[in-house]
């Protein structure tokens, strides 16, 4: 299963947010807790992919999300599942497949 989850902290926290109202530093610790996981994951501007069996990815979202807790007096969490029993490398593999379907619809990519 792939999981895209984006988990941000509001209100006053035991850890306080940057004057800027930035919460980089709470999405950090949640991203850490994601990599040290060993999962396939994925990190961009506005979410966080996760690939693995549904136990496993759910348990890693969960510990992001206690990670963001300190910065807030709650936490927002947004999540995307796409559940495909029997499927694995799916976070590369979706990518590859609609590369090359852009690329094959692109008359000049053929010229390149």
């Amino acid at each position: 299963m792939l999981i895209a989850f984006s988990v941000a902290p509001s209100g006053a926290g035991v850890i306080p947010v940057g004057e800027d109202a930035s919460v980089h530093d709470a999405v950090a610790a949640a991203v850490r807790v994601v990599r040290e996981s060993g999962l396939p994951n994925r990190t961009t501007s506005m979410f966080t992919e996760v690939e693995g069996e549904w136990d496993e990815v759910m348990d890693v979202v969960r510990r992001a999300t206690e990670a963001v807790m300190p910065y807030g007096s709650r936490v927002s969490l947004v999540l995307k599942a796409d559940i495909r029993p029997g499927f694995a490398g799916e976070i590369d593999g979706k990518i590859a497949r609609l590369e090359a379907a852009v690329d094959a619809a692109d008359p000049s990519a053929a010229r390149s």
